[in-house]
């Protein structure tokens, strides 16, 4: 009887031990399936964080390069305006040089004109003198004796 009770203790023992193992096991298993479960969370979490930086910074960035856009063109528009103002200041510094020139040149052509009233008229025959003796023309052929 007595090998039957230690046969009995030790199958107790050893269903004692089995079971403590798979306790055990099931706890590591719990364990690491728990780690798994937090590494994955921690790794999401790690990459959602890093899209949303990915993500702010490229909207800081749009938005640099909008305030940038902007800053260019109000400068071309203001250089266009400077542009456009410059071409208007020439061309009405042309008008005015045109009148001058247009108005000098009437008075000048109206003092020719008022002068040329009295200057004497030229004489129509080129071959009279004023006395009416006539010169007649010259000619070429002369004589020579030798």
């Amino acid at each position: 009887m007595n090998i039957q009770l230690e046969k009995m203790k030790q199958k107790q023992e050893c269903d004692r031990r089995k079971r403590i193992a798979e306790e055990k096991h099931k706890e590591w298993v719990q364990k690491k399936r728990e780690e798994e479960r937090r590494e994955r969370e921690r790794k999401l979490s790690k990459e959602m964080a890093e899209k949303a930086t990915r993500e702010l910074e490229k909207m800081q960035l749009q938005e640099k390069a909008e305030v940038k856009y902007k800053e260019w063109l109000e400068k071309k528009r203001a250089e266009e305006a400077e542009k456009k103002k410059k071409e208007k200041e020439k061309e009405k510094e042309r008008e005015a040089e045109l009148q001058e020139k247009k108005a000098r040149s009437e008075k000048i052509f109206k003092e020719w004109l008022h002068n040329a009233r009295k200057k004497p008229r030229p004489v129509l025959n080129g071959y009279v003198f004023p006395p009416g003796r006539s010169t007649g023309l010259y000619l070429c052929y002369t004589y020579v004796v030798t």
